[in-house]
């Protein structure tokens, strides 16, 4: 009798709240049944799909098809299929037995079945695929939670596979991860990563996205092309990112981490794969979807075509259907219809919200004015618009509060419910506390009425401080500064709270780690007459980003210097080389010969070469000529150059024979080869022209053979042997004769007059004799050589070009 008055006496919101939880008790018994009743299921899946290597689906099928065979029920056959796990090792055989299968597995000939003979047969360690399998299965028939399910992974696979700690990640709303489970890696390490934004680069999320499994076994270039979780490269060289198979898309992802370097064997992935696939059962069980006419719901709107309607809006809507008691009061509402935007406190979305009960869902608005303009609105059709109120959840142990003002509107006998949330949600402040580490920015406030500042997070990690040194003061700032950059950020903060001009300032300050280059971004906030009432804006780390640009600008400066030396250098090189090689006008007369000579320096920049030529009357009234190619460019070029050319005229004056003046030329430059500021080898051709009887003696080191064009015909002499200068102490050089006669026309040239680059050198002497033809053939003989050399445009070495002309005897 009490407990009668007492109910009577009770509030309307407390009997609401004593129905619903006995509702819910009665329903968490028949749920404990049914868990009882999947879990043995699952688990005889699971010895299934290590015994036959087959998916869960088809597991299930056998367990059904066996049941229905046998005359048994489903959950007879599972208790069957598991009363075969032994848990002491198989007795042993004699060799010659054949080895069985065990009862229910598939032949090896089948398609899934994983092959264990041969090399394939051990994985890591030696351990075989099935029985590890096995145990996993076992396991999981009992694991609680994803933590749960991390560690047994871990201990199962740890030993032979080599499995430090597994991680076990989620797909929560927008597309954001939660880590659900972790086993290996200590909690600080798990609070860190407990929760990851939706970023590019995220191998736990781009294996679910993917459906694919990732295998990360390369550091260093893991680091590059991933935002690698869970720590260092270094601290798991191996790591590898399976999604957890599902009807649907996947929606969660085990990460397998070791800290042993190398790749995954092929047995061992598909260890992994066949692992992650028997934790699909315990990982993906879902709530079975609720039927939205399956109590009580009244007639007279058709929801599918709410449900449209509210797909097409943009702001958060949902239909929600009265239920009622057998004396007809209302007692809960079912949501039926939700808009895609509708978001509750928990982070619940759109169809997630549809099929859920308002008080088993939020029940702390039983009798508060919410309900009760629920009602109203039902029952006179009037609209409800409620005041702002603050609606508290506990989720996981931690309060939730959110501001929200409602409206509701009577739709036949259901009640159309938007609302207005007039807080920031907890995930939008997740992100923007992301957004803040990633970009290294934190904002800051200050409130020069009250005179109340507020930093973020990242601020005082930004400027090294103690949080509970508590911010800084706009008029403390320029103290931290270093004494630079303290006139500039004092007049801009001063103008920023005298005047309100924006301001945007980079700074350094001295910490305990040394300078950091920051930036402060802010605005001021005025009153009616203008003055500052209130700043604020954020400070960003541009430590890294300076150091990279004074990297930059050290690296341009050496460069500027190392050009200018060159320039230096080219213009000392380009008067050197004019000052010893003087190229005249004019064509020149030597010995009753024509002499044309043309220079063009190459378009190389700051280098000039060491190409030169020689042609000077000897004693007897002979004529030398010569024409080299110096290796190298510069001055040590130039030197070269020189020094040849002098050593040249000196020996041949004084009479000494062609060949003796080349062995005596490649010993020079042997001997100094081991200065840097020379030259080691050089080419040159050396003739002698004797005008008593028109002879000329020649030789040559490495050079191009000279082009001898007679009538109408051009053609190269025949090379005597000659090697390159300065190569071996053992060269040898031997000498050719040609009589010259009237007419003729003798070209000696460097290599940059027939060589183009991945061109074979006959081409470009074919084309050299055949344009040598043509020229003489126009009546250009006088100028043959400057016309063959301003020939060569964007020539890319330098041309040295001499022609010989034998006077016509008229």
């Amino acid at each position: 009798m009490k407990g009668d008055a007492a109910g009577e006496d009770a509030a309307p919101e407390v009997l609401a709240l004593a129905k619903v939880v006995a509702r819910l008790r009665s329903e968490i018994v028949d749920l404990e049944g049914v868990a009882a009743t999947t879990a043995v299921v699952e688990r005889a899946k699971g010895v299934l799909m290590a015994q036959a290597g087959v998916s869960a689906d088809t597991a299930y099928e056998m367990l059904l098809g066996r049941a229905g065979e046998r005359g048994r029920t489903l959950l007879e056959e599972c208790w069957l299929v598991l009363g075969r796990i032994h848990p002491h090792p198989p007795p042993r055989r004699a060799p010659s037995d054949p080895p069985t299968a065990p009862a229910g597995a598939v032949s090896g000939n089948e398609p899934g079945q994983e092959r264990v003979s041969g090399a394939g047969r051990h994985l890591v360690g030696g351990a075989a695929p099935r029985p590890l399998l096995a145990r996993l299965a076992d396991g999981l028939a009992t694991a609680r939670g994803g933590d749960g399910i991390a560690e047994l992974l871990r201990t199962v696979l740890g030993g032979d596979v080599g499995v430090d700690a597994v991680m076990i990640y989620s797909l929560a709303s927008a597309g954001s991860l939660e880590l659900t489970g972790h086993a290996g890696i200590d909690e600080e390490l798990a609070e860190q990563w407990r929760h990851i934004p939706p970023l590019s680069g995220v191998a736990a999320h781009q294996a679910i996205a993917g459906r694919r499994a990732l295998w990360l076994e390369d550091p260093a270039e893991d680091a590059r092309r991933h935002l690698l979780i869970a720590g260092p490269p270094d601290r798991w060289p191996s790591r590898a990112w399976l999604p957890v198979p599902a009807d649907g898309p996947p929606t969660a992802a085990i990460g397998f981490l070791r800290t042993q370097r190398g790749p995954f064997t092929a047995d061992t992935r598909a260890l992994l794969r066949r692992a992650a696939r028997l934790c699909a059962g315990p990982l993906g069980v879902a709530q079975p979807p609720r039927d939205a006419d399956a109590e009580g719901t009244p007639g007279g709107i058709d929801v599918a075509s709410v449900q449209r309607i509210l797909d097409a809006l943009a702001g958060p809507a949902i239909l929600i259907t009265p239920l009622r008691s057998e004396a007809g009061e209302v007692e809960d509402y079912r949501i039926d219809a939700a808009a895609p935007e509708s978001v509750d406190v928990a982070g619940r979305r759109g169809k997630e919200l549809v099929g859920r009960r308002i008080l088993e869902t939020y029940p702390t608005v039983a009798g508060t004015s919410l309900w009760d303009g629920y009602l109203e609105t039902l029952t006179t059709g009037t609209g409800y618009e409620g005041e702002p109120f603050t609606y508290e959840e506990v989720i996981a142990g931690v309060p939730r509060r959110s501001v929200y003002s409602v409206r509701a509107s009577r739709l036949g006998d259901r009640l159309i419910v938007s609302w207005v949330r007039h807080d920031t949600s907890e995930r939008e402040a997740r992100r923007l506390a992301d957004m803040q580490r990633l970009g290294n920015l934190g904002w800051a406030g200050w409130n020069l009425t009250t005179d109340t500042i507020t930093w973020s997070d990242q601020v005082y990690a930004i400027f090294d401080r103690d949080p509970q040194d508590g911010p800084l003061a706009l008029e403390e700032l320029p103290g931290h500064l270093l004494p630079d950059d303290l006139p500039r950020l004092d007049a801009a903060v001063e103008r920023l709270l005298s005047e309100g001009e924006a301001l945007d300032q980079p700074f350094r300050i001295a910490t305990p780690h040394g300078v950091r280059h920051l930036r402060i971004v802010a605005e001021a906030q005025t009153d009616a007459d203008g003055t500052p009432v209130e700043v604020h804006g954020f400070f960003q780390d541009l430590s890294a980003q300076r150091g990279a640009e004074l990297a930059l600008l050290e690296s341009e400066r050496a460069v500027l210097l190392q050009r200018g030396m060159l320039q230096a250098e080219r213009a000392l090189a380009a008067r050197l080389q004019e000052t010893l090689l003087p190229i005249p006008e004019q064509s020149l007369e030597l010995a009753g010969l024509c002499i044309d000579v043309a220079y063009v320096s190459a378009d190389r920049g700051v280098n000039v070469s060491g190409d030169w030529y020689s042609a000077i009357e000897l004693p007897d009234e002979s004529a030398l000529f010569v024409v080299g190619d110096v290796a190298g460019h510069g001055l040590p070029a130039v030197g070269t150059m020189a020094q040849l050319r002098f050593t040249t005229k000196g020996m041949t004056i004084t009479g000494s024979p062609l060949p003796d003046v080349l062995r005596r030329l490649n010993t020079l430059l042997l001997h100094t080869a081991s200065d840097p500021s020379g030259s080691a080898s050089a080419t040159m051709v050396m003739a002698r022209y004797q005008p008593w009887d028109r002879r000329l003696i020649w030789v040559r080191a490495g050079h191009p053979p000279p082009l001898l064009v007679r009538g109408d015909r051009a053609s190269f002499l025949e090379q005597p042997p000659g090697t390159l200068l300065g190569a071996t102490f053992d060269a040898s050089y031997g000498q050719a004769v040609i009589d010259l006669m009237p007419g003729d026309h003798l070209l000696l040239y460097t290599d940059g007059l027939v060589e183009e680059p991945g061109e074979d050198l006959d081409v470009g002497l074919d084309r050299l004799a055949a344009t040598a033809l043509r020229l003489l053939r126009e009546g250009r003989g006088e100028t043959l050589a400057r016309t063959l050399a301003a020939l060569c445009p964007g020539n890319r070495d330098d041309i040295c070009v001499l022609d010989i002309h034998v006077p016509d005897d008229s």
